[in-house]
């Protein structure tokens, strides 16, 4: 059994696979949860992925793990990485490539992962990741236009906004959130104009947002990383 850990700013997610299976999948929001949690596995190998520095803390917790690999630039990868920064880039983005190919092996494949950044991550069909882009997120934007103005109000995302608002808090919505999908459609055609065949996966917190709003063909699968944590740890046991 393989136990996968994915550690964020709020919440951390649990995985148990068997092999490529996904048996049981949980949120844990406190740090006692996890603690108990991991020291009560029987999983056989471990992988973390952290945005903090608690990575080594949780590896230490799971005594009864016998292989246990921490996600990092230089962990060995199912996939050619071949990002000119390697050392700068997201475990999570690192993650969704990997998940990508588990998911569609020998595919051109865009992953667009709709978080507090909105990532774009592109492994060609020879399971080369070439890299991709970053865009501040949704909530972000509404930041931002709230915090860099002086009258602007924090304004709420609304689904379908009228295009035309007639109303500042309307016309934030409109613009922020059109803008949004229009951005997303238009990267999506600009890489299928290059990629015809393209597979595209739809991840991250505001995935269920945008799934249904957007016009170009996508795959949502919210157990992305997880599942791309899952082929890294398999990779790395294997070798």
């Amino acid at each position: 059994m393989n136990l996968v850990i994915d550690s964020g700013n709020t919440s951390t997610k649990v995985a148990i696979f068997d092999q490529e299976n996904l048996l049981e999948k949980r949120v844990l929001a406190d740090a006692g949860e996890v603690e108990n949690f991991l020291q009560r596995t029987t999983a056989e190998h471990l992988i973390v992925s952290s945005v903090n520095a608690d990575a080594d803390h949780l590896m230490n917790l799971a005594t009864q793990v016998r292989i246990k690999v921490k996600l990092t630039p230089t962990l060995p990868l199912p996939i050619n990485n071949l990002y000119q920064t390697p050392h700068t880039l997201g475990v999570d983005r690192i993650a969704g490539a990997c998940g990508a190919i588990q998911l569609f092996p020998s595919k051109n494949t865009l992953v667009i992962d709709a978080g507090t950044c909105i990532t774009y991550d592109f492994v060609d069909n020879n399971r080369n990741y070439q890299g991709g882009g970053i865009s501040p997120g949704l909530a972000m934007r509404f930041k931002a236009v709230h915090t860099f103005t002086a009258k602007l109000p924090l304004v709420v995302p609304k689904a379908d906004p009228d295009l035309i608002g007639n109303s500042t808090e309307t016309s934030i919505q409109s613009g922020i959130v059109l803008g949004v999908i229009d951005e997303i459609d238009g990267l999506i055609a600009r890489y299928r104009a290059k990629y015809p065949e393209l597979q595209v996966i739809l991840c991250g917190g505001d995935a269920p947002f945008f799934e249904n709003q957007l016009k170009a063909s996508i795959f949502a699968c919210p157990n992305l990383v997880l599942i791309g944590l899952n082929r890294i740890l398999l990779h790395n046991v294997a070798n």
